[in-house]
């Protein structure tokens, strides 16, 4: 069945909580400082979905609440996917809806971040026709400010930038 889209509600917040910390783990554990991974808990993941909550999309299978997506402006911050439904189709879904919305924000490229070691999350995006830019230190939020995260900057262009008008001939 392919998932229904819809925005997150205060409601789903527990379920997104524990989708984020379990996919946060899976994908950065081993990956990034252990001054991250200790401000990473269940408890932080709890408060920055209440945070966060009116800026998620969530993709729903059969009433169940199968992952979701978070876009910033022209970044795609978050996709994650519960783990019984990875491997379907919940994650493209998310990431097409994730690109429609960059677009609709009037931006024709999307950028995202991923831990270079996240060999899974960065296949996917490169089947999905993202490009590898490079290396580059992403600020992560914690609590109190910011954390330094080497990434893995993938980007892709998500709408037709507009051609100037062209000039009148004489």
């Amino acid at each position: 069945m392919s998932p229904q889209l819809r925005p997150a509600r205060v409601e789903d917040a527990s379920m997104l909580a524990k989708i984020w910390h379990e996919g946060w783990g899976d994908g950065h554990l081993g990956q990034v400082p252990d001054a991250l991974v200790a401000a990473r808990t269940s408890a932080s993941f709890e408060e920055r979905t209440l945070a966060r909550i009116a800026d998620m999309t969530v993709a729903v299978v059969d009433d169940t609440v199968a992952g979701f997506v978070i876009v910033d402006g022209d970044e795609v911050e978050q996709v994650y996917v519960d783990r019984a439904y990875r491997g379907r189709v919940v994650a493209p879904v998310l990431l097409a809806e994730a690109e429609r919305q960059v677009a609709a924000a009037g931006h024709t490229r999307s950028w995202l971040a991923v831990a270079p070691g996240n060999l899974r999350a960065r296949r996917f995006y490169e089947r999905s026709g993202w490009v590898d830019a490079g290396g580059f230190t992403y600020e992560a939020e914690v609590a109190g400010g910011r954390f330094p995260v080497p990434c893995r900057r993938y980007e892709k262009q998500v709408a037709q930038s507009t051609p100037p008008s062209a000039a009148p001939t004489a």
